[in-house]
């Protein structure tokens, strides 16, 4: 594990660990989550069934699951950051990006780390079955990396570690080769409930229970229709994911600074406006996006979260020039029927927060 730990830590990895196969405890859990509808729109979820907690089911010979930490806390972000968001969020003509999201899409950096890692290993021990994931698969990412020592399940669901926060993204290799397990990592949240709390939309319905339907990070980015009308006042001016419950937890103070500068700030990303990333046109939303996470969602969306989050800030106060781009946006001759429909629809929600 030494030599493992070593290559890890080259490749920008600040810890791993090893897991058993064996998660039937958790698939009780799954199911019942899966039946109360928690998952909304994430059709794959269910139709994965149990495979998400049955590794060898999903790779056939796995015996070992390797999860691996990488930090994702951009390096230019300063002392008591945690405040410095929240003061984002109290400013209504400002856009709230996830701050994960503000540099390049973690997906292509650790997939390809994992894989080099992979490499390594295989150098060292010979060739071996495997196959490396991030949040791209059916896997208990969570699970698995509390069971094999990173860290435990916070009561907001992310994985905790005394060491780093929740500040991190998660990978695995599934190997077939009988690793060596690290132990897992006790529970430390005591009766802090402030991550329940703090949530906008009281998307966390018990501790380590979070109905997507109502969590802000999946009605920006999961979610494909229309921001059901009860939610839209409660998500402020987040336009793309949502911070709130790691910035209110107490272990964040811990939260480490990332190692390698793919996750730094892009310079579209940096303070951004409500009213400067609304005056994007597509073209423009596919340039500065290029690469990130934020490309995914698509530029309806993308406007359509926008709208939601201008809305909120016509309520809170006049912006002329707010309330005029949006309704020059409604005068224009609509490009796409169905994209057209879904941002038009809260674009006139918006305007229609103007005498609340």
């Amino acid at each position: 594990m030494g030599a493992l730990r070593q290559w890890a830590s080259t490749l920008g990895f600040s810890q791993i660990g090893v897991a058993h196969v064996d998660l039937s405890s958790a698939e009780p859990g799954l199911l019942a989550w899966l039946a109360r509808g928690f998952h909304g729109e994430m059709h794959y979820m269910a139709s994965h069934g149990l495979k998400r907690a049955r590794p060898a089911e999903l790779v056939p010979g796995t015996v070992r699951v390797i999860t691996a930490r990488m930090d994702y806390l951009p390096a230019s972000v300063p002392p008591g950051w945690q405040a410095m968001e929240f003061d984002r969020l109290k400013q209504p003509d400002v856009a709230a990006v996830s701050l994960y999201a503000r540099g390049r899409d973690y997906h292509k950096v650790l997939r390809a780390r994992l894989q080099k890692l992979a490499d390594q290993l295989a150098g060292a021990i010979g060739p071996f079955g495997h196959r490396v994931f991030t949040d791209s698969a059916p896997v208990l990412e969570v699970e698995l990396a509390s069971r094999s020592g990173l860290g435990w399940r916070g009561k907001h669901t992310l994985l905790l570690s005394r060491e780093a926060g929740s500040t991190f993204f998660l990978g695995e290799i599934y190997v077939d080769v009988p690793l060596p397990v690290t132990e897992p990592e006790s529970v430390h949240c005591g009766s802090c409930r402030a991550c329940m709390e703090v949530c906008p939309t009281q998307a966390i319905v018990g501790e380590r229970q979070v109905d997507a339907r109502r969590c802000i990070s999946y009605l920006t980015i999961e979610h494909a229709g229309p921001i059901p009308l009860a939610l839209r006042p409660l998500m402020g001016n987040h336009v793309y994911g949502c911070d709130d419950c790691q910035l209110v937890c107490p272990w964040n103070k811990f939260a480490q600074r990332a190692s390698l500068p793919d996750f730094d700030v892009r310079p579209a990303l940096d303070q951004p406006t409500l009213l400067g990333l609304w005056r994007w046109d597509e073209a423009t939303f596919l340039r500065l996006t290029e690469g990130s996470p934020i490309r995914r969602i698509g530029f309806a969306r993308w406007q359509r979260n926008l709208a939601v989050a201008m809305g909120n800030a016509l309520r809170a106060g006049e912006h002329a020039a707010m309330r005029e781009a949006l309704q020059q946006w409604l005068a224009l001759p609509p490009l796409n029927g169905d994209d057209h429909a879904l941002v038009a629809e809260h674009v006139q929600w918006a305007l229609a927060q103007i005498s609340r």
